[in-house]
């Protein structure tokens, strides 16, 4: 189960630039695996805090399938910060303006362009 949260400021969205388990370097959305008993919005806030230095919280669930969950968040506290002592898979987190499609996948364009049509 992953808990992922899209963070949209100023026509560009937050995304953290990530080894994956198929051992390529992709920007997606902030998040990871839930915790046993956690809920997925406690392991999104979760997730994006330790990954971005940023609080967060939830406004809405934007989709769900296969135990992937995304929300809509939004930041009310914390900094920008790279840990990277903890969070060895991420070598990089930036705002990614919303039209550089070079930055999005198969994975990731479907999620933005759901969160685009649902915020208007």
């Amino acid at each position: 189960m992953i808990a992922q949260g899209i963070i949209v400021q100023s026509n560009s969205v937050l995304m953290v630039r990530e080894i994956v388990d198929r051992g390529d370097i992709v920007w997606n959305f902030p998040g990871g695996g839930i915790d046993q008993n956690e809920t997925p919005e406690h392991a999104c806030i979760r997730e994006i805090k330790e990954e971005t230095g940023y609080d967060v919280r939830i406004r809405t669930l934007l989709h769900e399938k296969n135990e992937k969950y995304t929300y809509i968040a939004e930041i009310n506290g914390g900094e920008l910060f790279l840990d990277t002592e903890n969070e060895q898979d991420i070598v990089e987190i930036a705002w990614i303006n919303l039209n550089d499609n070079d930055k999005f996948d198969s994975i990731t364009s479907p999620m933005l362009n759901l969160y685009l049509e649902t915020v208007g």
